[in-house]
């Protein structure tokens, strides 16, 4: 019997366009996995297997008591401590954006995993390209930081990520687009909020 859809899901319905790319009982790596939360919930509803990569303390002792396993390193040095092909999927939820080398973490995303799945928020969206014409970096509920301190570094656009996919041969398996808990599917680079994108190597 399928679960019903928990709290958890309804406050993060994020969570479920995830879920849905993933196969139970798959191997799952996270990266930047925060607290642990979304690892948590795909090992409570589809018994996946898997670490997170953190690098915040107090983060990494909340995962250890959410039950979720995982690993202190910085993104940045890299994935070598894991094996090509030792996971199913590779997730990098909304930390895209803070990455220093883009191109980088997403090689060592498909070198790996066989799938990658990564969100970001749009700085598309029509809100941001507002704020930006009337003289102001934005600030959101996606990206909250005022300029001065956010540790968004490379913030991109739906086309932005979809022209790097296609200049390093990486094929979109699938894309969603959300706005809250909506999905846009008209005009996504200028209505859409929060973009989920579903990847593996070109054939």
């Amino acid at each position: 019997m399928a679960k019903q859809p928990s709290s958890l899901t309804l406050l993060r319905p994020d969570f479920t366009i995830i879920a849905s790319w993933i196969q139970p009982g798959s191997k799952v790596l996270d990266l930047g996995c925060g607290d642990g939360t979304l690892l948590g919930y795909l090992q409570d509803t589809l018994g996946v297997h898997g670490y997170g990569v953190e690098i915040d303390d107090a983060n990494i002792l909340a995962c250890l008591n959410n039950g979720v396993n995982v690993i202190q390193s910085d993104l940045e040095s890299g994935l070598s401590g894991f094996e090509s092909d030792s996971f199913d999927y590779v997730i990098l939820s909304q930390t895209l954006q803070a990455m220093r080398h883009t191109e980088d973490i997403i090689k060592e995303i498909l070198r790996v995993g066989k799938e990658g799945i990564v969100t970001f928020p749009n700085f598309g969206h029509w809100k941001n390209r507002l704020q930006v014409l009337f003289g102001h970096m934005p600030v959101s509920q996606t990206l909250p930081y005022e300029w001065f301190d956010t540790p968004n570094i490379h913030l991109c656009t739906l086309n932005d990520f979809e022209q790097l996919c296609h200049r390093h041969g990486i094929h979109i398996i699938e894309r969603r687009v959300m706005n809250g808990s909506r999905h846009t599917t008209i005009a996504p680079n200028l209505f859409g909020v929060l973009a989920f994108y579903r990847f593996t190597c070109g054939k």
